[in-house]
């Protein structure tokens, strides 16, 4: 039997490998992509491409996106020529970016007006999880469509929570957010302590991870640092947009989260400094 065509929106850096364990899982795929020469690539490789995302939502009633920014995400859900404009009653889109979770609650509210359904569902586990299916999918939304989709989500991920509401999936990514940046800080003052010390950082770290202060992030990150191999899995100019996110809502719940703070001071002088292609282990040039 011939499986239901998926529509997706943004084949980026996490974007582009879903759509190829989608394809593995036989779903044929229809994907928008805001540059030319992607949607060149994309069609090179045999998959069907749209100019607009309303072309995307015209032919799919299941629409997953991940984009950029809160904006991106507006734009291709809400805005001109957007999935809004052409999807049809009982349609689901699945928003996989990681943006502003009060935004995620005011598209989900107009597009509920349209009887289409809407999953905020951002994940952790970067560009290698991505390629071998294993993310984390944080998902927000009404458990009847979570438990709808939850088989495509177990193609692109083996940990699915269903946090609760609209926005609750963003809250979830917030969070691993803040942990995220402050281990990789963690990890570089650990290493440049050692080096400064005179220690084998490499051999440091290698004790490290067979005790309690085992981390992915001391296993990946900390290698790339060792390395100076900072070829993005996740790049620091979009992990800076993911710190403006969490402190902007930590500010609306009169939070003060210095951690994050500091975290993301290092994050914005790497922006800054030219450096916001690079993966965000590059953090570590910030500690002297």
């Amino acid at each position: 039997m011939q499986k239901e065509t998926i529509g997706y929106i943004g084949p980026g850096i996490m974007g582009r490998p879903m759509i190829e364990n989608l394809r593995k899982a036989g779903y044929p795929i229809v994907v928008y992509a805001r540059r030319e020469d992607a949607r060149a690539e994309l069609e090179a490789d045999g998959i069907n491409t749209e100019n607009t995302p309303a072309a995307v939502a015209e032919k799919t009633q299941i629409i997953f996106s991940c984009v950029g920014d809160t904006g991106d995400v507006e734009a291709v859900l809400l805005g001109k020529n957007s999935v809004i404009e052409t999807a049809t009653a009982g349609s689901i889109a699945i928003d996989m970016s990681t943006i502003s979770p009060k935004v995620t609650k005011e598209i989900a509210a107009k597009l509920s007006r349209k009887n289409i359904h809407m999953l905020d569902a951002p994940v952790s586990g970067g560009e290698q999880g991505a390629m071998d299916g294993t993310l984390s999918i944080m998902v927000g939304g009404e458990k009847e469509i979570v438990e709808k989709i939850r088989p495509l989500f177990e193609i692109l991920g083996k940990n699915i929570i269903h946090v609760g509401g609209n926005g609750t999936g963003q809250i979830a990514k917030a969070c691993n957010q803040v942990l995220v940046a402050q281990t990789i800080t963690a990890v570089a003052e650990a290493l440049v302590l050692a080096e400064a010390a005179g220690a084998d950082p490499a051999k440091v770290r290698e004790a490290l991870l067979g005790g309690f202060a085992y981390s992915k992030i001391l296993e990946v990150h900390g290698q790339r640092m060792l390395d100076k191999n900072y070829q993005p899995g996740f790049k620091t100019r979009l992990h800076a947009k993911d710190m403006r996110i969490v402190l902007e809502t930590a500010e609306a719940l009169g939070l003060d989260l210095q951690g994050a703070k500091l975290a993301a001071r290092h994050i914005e002088k790497l922006v800054a400094d030219g450096d916001g292609e690079l993966d965000s282990s590059a953090i570590r040039k910030c500690i002297r």
